[in-house]
């Protein structure tokens, strides 16, 4: 166990006990309280010195990100990780990436022309190489692409990849994406990690990796040739990246002690160990994400199949105490699955209790639960499945207060165990409401609306762009209402940047890409 993660436990402590709640937020007080610009925390109380991050010299840039050393051995296996996406993007780029701004910038593909109304998309591929040495040809990549879309669309049956009717090669460096219907989020989702193209061997770029030790060495392809290019002269020692895999807690010791430059892949449930690690604020970099940070009612059962409960769980959580978790500052709780109007035509549904007292809502959910065991036996407590950290055991003390509030036991499991509610924390990758809908929807199996899903369907069906935004808003309401999903606020993602480390831009996407970073000289 590392330094920053026993602290955290030992000021955590009566958190993990349940037996009060006010502890809990004591217990945070302490870990979140505010502290002076640019000021480290001091260790002698704990016995130990605590550096700044100078993170000295010229060498390779090391970059630490949260994750295990499978999610670089299989990444796709492992998305969404932190670190299973900066792995795919680093080394097997799509046809279009997202620069650090969040905009659409070439990939593989040199450029690119829409067509037919949205409903063509023509790519010229730049001249690359497999690792092997191979050349990349149109028609490797529009097989590649073909079948991870085919795969893809069985979990995200809905979204902008559901009209693609074909991916054909039109010479051996041109392809076309041919459309159904128009889809106006196609470049966002060719954007993704998942999109891009890996062969048995490898990936495209812009980097090529080695195993060197525990980490990773990647060196940069020369993009006008394909190769590597330390083969026609040594690549610049500030050009290669050190990459590793690891705990937060590690990562976070790691950036304090100058050992990397760069931290990537912080969540909420890390986010408390920074001030008793002694990290400088100024190295905290936040990105302004949107996405699902919330409860999914993955159980079933009596209690969860009963319509009134799961609204009386959704409406019990006194989302008022959250923003203390998080201080970050925009951070902003919701009771909604859609954040905005984006592509709904309007504002999104409200839930009917929204403009209750907590104090109503509380006593209308405890009369719930009170009518519900008056027909039942006492329901076993609900399993929340919650990612490890910190932050995930702040967000347990509280959920375990407010449903026991209203006659309802919780125990906590591990994400990867059976569980009845768990939690989902992911950035959307394209900005619609269909992504939302659909990552908390049946596909997903998650306890869901049959009728919401039809209108879903209807959506991917409608022959006219107002006929889908109506069939999107119909299924909107109905999955708002069915109460599948509990919505707490947007996700919440973080950084540690070296003051010396330039080109790193917070993103809407938080994506960072490695070769947009430089150092700056002694």
């Amino acid at each position: 166990m590392t330094f920053g993660s026993r602290i955290a436990d030992r000021r955590l402590a009566t958190a993990r006990s349940g037996a009060n709640p006010v502890p809990v937020m004591a217990a945070l007080s302490l870990l979140l309280r505010p502290f002076p610009r640019g000021a480290l925390i001091c260790g002698a109380a704990i016995g130990l010195t605590l550096t700044g991050c100078s993170n000295e010299g010229s060498g390779p840039v090391v970059v630490s990100v949260v994750g295990t050393r499978e999610d670089f051995t299989k990444p796709l296996q492992n998305l969404p990780d932190p670190a299973a996406k900066l792995m795919l993007e680093s080394t097997a780029q799509g046809l279009v990436a997202f620069d650090a701004q969040g905009d659409i910038v070439p990939g593989l593909a040199q450029r690119w022309i829409v067509e037919d109304d949205g409903r063509s998309y023509i790519f010229r591929l730049r001249r690359a190489f497999w690792a092997d040495g191979t050349r990349v040809t149109a028609p490797d990549v529009a097989r590649m692409l073909m079948a991870r879309i085919v795969s893809l669309r069985r979990l995200d049956p809905d979204g902008p990849l559901d009209a693609v009717q074909a991916v054909v090669p039109m010479t051996g460096e041109v392809i076309e994406i041919r459309m159904a219907a128009a889809r106006p989020y196609m470049l966002q989702m060719l954007a993704q990690p998942q999109m891009g193209v890996l062969s048995r061997d490898g990936g495209t770029g812009p980097y090529r990796q080695r195993r060197q030790g525990s980490a990773l060495m990647l060196t940069p392809i020369d993009r006008s040739t394909g190769d590597d290019e330390s083969t026609e002269e040594p690549v610049p020692p500030s050009q290669l990246r050190v990459l590793r895999a690891e705990r937060a807690a590690l990562a976070i010791i790691r950036f304090r002690d100058g050992q990397a430059a760069l931290m990537l892949g912080g969540r909420f449930s890390d986010l408390p160990l920074l001030i008793p690690a002694g990290v400088e604020r100024d190295a905290v970099r936040i990105d302004p994400v949107q996405g699902l940070l919330g409860l999914t009612v993955v159980g079933s059962g009596a209690l969860l199949d009963d319509d009134a409960v799961r609204a009386a769980i959704n409406m019990a959580i006194d989302r008022s105490q959250l923003p203390a978790f998080f201080p970050l500052g925009g951070w902003a709780t919701t009771e909604q699955i859609v954040p905005s109007d984006l592509d709904l035509g309007r504002a999104p549904t409200a839930p009917a209790w929204a403009n209750q007292s907590m104090e109503d809502r509380r006593a209308q959910a405890s009369a719930t639960i009170t009518r519900w065991r008056a027909d039942n036996d006492a329901p076993a407590p609900l399993r929340i499945a919650l990612p490890e950290g910190p932050g995930g055991t702040l967000l347990f003390g509280l959920l375990r207060r407010d449903l026991a509030a209203i006659g309802l036991p919780v125990s906590r499991v591990a994400m990867k165990d059976e569980a009845d509610l768990r939690l989902i924390d992911e950035v959307a990758p394209y900005d619609s409401a269909l992504w939302y809908l659909g990552r908390v929807g049946c596909a997903r199996k998650v306890h869901c609306s049959d009728a919401a899903d039809a209108a879903m369907q209807s959506a991917s069906l409608a022959s006219s762009a107002e006929e889908r935004m109506a069939r999107v808003a119909e299924a909107e309401a109905l999955m708002q209402a069915h109460n599948g999903y509990i919505a707490l606020g947007a996700p919440v993602r973080w950084s540690l940047v070296s003051r010396r480390l330039t080109g790193f831009t917070p993103s809407p996407r938080a994506r960072h890409p490695l070769n947009h970073l430089f150092r700056r000289p002694n």
